[in-house]
């Protein structure tokens, strides 16, 4: 009997997830990488210079790597990226479900991101994440930036400890997190209410904070998901935030109480 199409296509999904390897680079990401029990290490290319600087790293890590003329580096980047001399094959790391990584402490927070494909932009928002105490960056497996040398780069590190899921459907994540309990918030600068204002009452409640990309912003089916859209509180005639830059401000402007 002949498999359905949608099964034969999940399979291949699988395969192809299976074989996937990223290539960290930069002195920062790379000892992150190797530090982390996690993640699991395929190949270590480095200088003789970048091997002095992560020697604790790659001590604790147990792998062997490959010592290489700076002249000849052999990992294969895209040119012009800053590796500094270290660059890390790795799997994807696996962070598990929706609701294993959205269930934590006293009002949880996430942050869903909707088309946003810019590495360097979800880098930061992961950065950002970490440091304003968010239990997950959401994105969507088609659509979003993948896990990349370049995001991990300037996620500094933070790759290796927020959690950073990639849906099939963001619609479909938000109805999720709205059965959990969640308050779902999607920014649109042309929104009535600010987000202090939304969360009026509710700031003992989890906050998902939705953020599209630059330019078409939140997509109609988002905004119809989401509880309420809510803008940042910003002088009138301001201009627009980097999604980035806008995703710590609503993080911050959502906290809970102390």
């Amino acid at each position: 009997m002949k498999k359905p199409k949608w099964v034969v296509q999940k399979e291949q999904e699988k395969k192809a997830q299976e074989r996937e390897t990223v290539w960290l680079f930069g002195l920062h990401a790379v000892r992150d990488a190797l530090l982390n029990p996690a993640r699991q290490k395929l190949r270590l290319v480095v200088t003789l210079n970048a091997q002095a600087k992560l020697a604790e790293a790659i001590s604790e890590s147990g792998i062997t790597p490959d010592v290489v003329d700076p002249r000849t580096f052999s990992a294969p980047l895209d040119p012009g990226s800053v590796h500094q001399g270290a660059a890390l094959e790795v799997k994807p790391l696996e962070w598990g479900s929706l609701e294993q990584v959205c269930i934590g402490p006293a009002a949880p927070r996430v942050v869903m991101l909707d088309r946003v494909t810019d590495p360097h932009n979800v880098g930061a928002i992961l950065r950002s994440a970490e440091v304003l105490g968010a239990s997950a960056v959401i994105g969507t497996r088609h659509h979003s930036a993948p896990e990349t040398g370049a995001l991990a780069k300037t996620a500094s590190g933070a790759l290796e400890r927020q959690p950073y899921l990639r849906v099939r459907n963001l619609a479909d994540a938000i109805t999720e997190l709205q059965r959990m309990g969640y308050v779902v918030l999607g920014l649109d600068g042309a929104a009535d209410q600010t987000i202090e204002a939304a969360l009026e009452g509710k700031r003992e409640r989890p906050v998902a904070l939705v953020l599209g990309a630059e330019g078409p912003g939140l997509r109609a089916k988002t905004k119809e998901t989401v509880d309420a859209l809510v803008r940042i509180d910003a002088r009138s005639g301001f201009g627009s935030l980097n999604v980035s830059n806008a995703a710590a401000i609503a993080l911050y402007a959502s906290k809970p109480p102390a």
